[in-house]
């Protein structure tokens, strides 16, 4: 089977007037906020945190620590596998551009940060689960993120990414509660500290076959590390500027999702244990149902699993097979 699926690419701005699509998972990070009572001012807030913590990354030749604005667009990739332009809604990044109020630039930011995708639901939520349901002991399936993988480095490398991108996504996500991570003495000016795991975990081994490499940072007054998922060299490939907008955007995320790690009322030491039932932490201002989208996950698995993996699964598993020669 020598055949190439074909990607489409389409774009909205985030802001506070934003409202999700019909395709858009809803438990996505910004689909999330833009949901009920409270929609505009989440969004709004989200915002301003992420504005206010990008100034104080960039603090050089920014006195009044006002100078730059983050601008976020939604990028959402749709594939169609038989070719007949029938769509099924396959990852959604979001991508950062950076105004400079002092020379009336903007800027070209980092496509990837946040990453959502139904077929890693369907994987974790569904696959998964099946294959250790009433197991004694967890293990992996066969052939694991491979078909996932497998579509991720299908559409870094084809056509309509290089025509809209410059540079490799970077996605930035939280530490693992169940892993320990010690400093390093290796420091950026901007990335902060680095830390490095006592183990890999499966979403280092799962990223590692979408082409990724992963590096942890804890940067300048932040409470814990992040993980930063890149293709390349993280350190020498992106701008200052650039690190910080995903830094600035990613941890504002963070903070409102993970609180007991992101916003605690301590930062992680010499070797650091994250904790999901840690009591002294710190709220933000911004309000969303936090049961209802952990719940969401399995359905939106089942959605891939009914949709795209069971009507296409002969081609899918050819095709896979055939992009990885």
């Amino acid at each position: 089977m020598n055949k190439e699926f074909t990607f489409t690419l389409k774009s909205i701005c985030l802001d506070e007037n934003y409202h999700p699509s019909v395709n858009t998972r809803i438990t996505t990070n910004f689909a999330n906020l833009a949901r009920g009572d409270y929609r505009q001012s989440n969004l709004r807030n989200a915002l301003a945190m992420i504005n206010n913590r990008f100034n104080a990354l960039a603090r050089w030749d920014n006195p009044t620590g006002n100078r730059y604005s983050v601008e976020l667009e939604i990028v959402s990739i749709d594939i169609d596998v038989e070719g007949n332009g029938e769509y099924f809604p396959s990852i959604e990044v979001l991508k950062t551009n950076i105004v400079d109020k002092k020379t009336n630039q903007r800027l070209e930011g980092i496509v990837g940060n946040n990453f959502s995708s139904y077929v890693r639901d369907y994987d974790f939520s569904v696959l998964l689960q099946e294959h250790n349901r009433n197991q004694a002991k967890f293990s992996i399936p066969d052939n694991f993120g491979e078909l996932h993988g497998n579509i991720f480095k299908a559409f870094i490398n084809s056509d309509i990414y290089k025509s809209n991108f410059d540079k490799p996504p970077v996605i930035c996500l939280s530490v693992s509660d169940n892993k320990t991570y010690h400093r390093t003495a290796n420091q950026h000016p901007v990335l902060g500290v680095e830390y490095q795991p006592n183990e890999s975990s499966l979403t280092e081994q799962y990223f590692k076959k979408m082409g990724l490499q992963v590096r942890y940072f804890m940067p300048p007054n932040s409470a814990a590390p992040f993980a930063f998922y890149h293709v390349g060299d993280l350190l020498n490939d992106y701008t200052n500027l650039e690190l910080i907008s995903t830094i600035s955007t990613m941890e504002t995320f963070q903070k409102i999702y993970r609180p007991e790690i992101y916003n605690a009322n301590t930062t992680a030491g010499e070797s650091y244990k994250p904790d999901l039932k840690n009591m002294d932490h710190s709220l933000t201002q911004i309000v969303y149902d936090r049961e209802e989208r952990s719940a969401l996950a399995s359905d939106q698995g089942k959605f891939a699993e009914e949709h795209f993996i069971k009507p296409y699964q002969r081609t899918l598993e050819q095709w896979s097979v055939q992009y990885a020669k």
